[in-house]
């Protein structure tokens, strides 16, 4: 019976070494490194990075060898958690996708606001307006993460509880799931940061370290192009208008990665489900 599980194993789990394993790998190193940032740009790189991972995993569930192991093991726990999870994933994202439709208008109201100069109450009406929304959004945004962060939990463990025999596609495919978590929890970090809690334990910390720094080095603080226009709102400065504009331009960014994301998540899906239909 050892002999015959033995030989399933070598038949139809593809090799750490193989191709598109190590690819799939590199990939998944690569996306960790955008996060350490905040801004649109590593967010939309991340992003397209993930687009780029889920093509490699594409390929991967093509290869015979994955077919096979998923065919076999159609019933199994770990299949229909992989199955799962991108559905809550595309919800999210939904969600996400929609959230920035609405700040986008919010930001060309506004623009739309100061460049007709209509009176200080006009402008001030529509900061207001787009005050209150970016408070709804940042709620929003932290409520997804929270959700977010228990499937990011119970990825992990469930990674770890992968049978010996699959763990090498299983395991895998459960990764790039992890991965996707990671990279919408990015993309809803940069919603719901805020400038003024930033700047506050940022002067906490250099106070405690050396009070007479803190004025000098206070625009070492570095901020996302969402985080730069609140506080420019808030300080009434010149580049409030071009602020507008590149908050603008990161939105649209993020955006398309989101729905290049969505798309990869539904293509990878159906793959998945036609091979455990089989």
């Amino acid at each position: 019976m050892a002999m015959n599980k033995s030989h399933t194993r070598s038949i139809s789990l593809p090799s750490r070494s193989h191709p598109i394993t190590l690819q799939i790998e590199e990939q998944l190193n690569k996306i960790g490194t955008f996060e350490a940032s905040s801004t649109s740009e590593a967010v939309s790189n991340g992003l397209c990075a993930l687009v780029e991972l889920y093509k490699s995993m594409d390929d991967l569930l093509n290869l015979p060898q994955t077919l096979q192991t998923l065919i076999k093991n159609q019933n199994a726990k770990c299949v229909d958690e992989i199955l799962e999870c991108p559905v809550t994933l595309l919800d999210v994202c939904g969600i996400t996708i929609d959230v920035m439709s609405q700040l986008k208008e919010n930001i060309r109201d506004l623009q739309s606001s100061m460049r007709r100069r209509k009176g200080d109450l006009s402008v001030e009406t529509c900061i207001n307006k787009y005050r209150s929304f970016n408070k709804k959004m940042k709620k929003d945004a932290k409520k997804c993460i929270a959700t977010l962060k228990k499937m990011d939990q119970a990825m992990e463990v469930s990674i770890l509880d992968v049978d010996q025999e699959v763990s090498s596609v299983i395991r895998l495919i459960k990764k790039v799931n992890a991965c996707s978590i990671s990279a919408l929890q990015h993309v809803l970090g940069f919603l719901s940061t805020s400038s003024k809690s930033k700047l506050n334990k940022w002067l906490f910390s250099r106070l405690i370290v050396n009070k007479q720094r803190v004025a000098c080095e206070s625009q070492q603080i570095s901020l996302n192009e969402l985080e730069v226009v609140e506080n420019s709102l808030s300080t009434k400065s010149a580049t409030i208008q071009e602020d507008l504009e590149k908050l603008e331009a990161s939105i649209e960014g993020i955006e398309r990665g989101l729905e290049c994301m969505t798309r990869s998540l539904i293509k990878s899906r159906t793959i998945l489900l036609n091979v455990v239909s089989c």
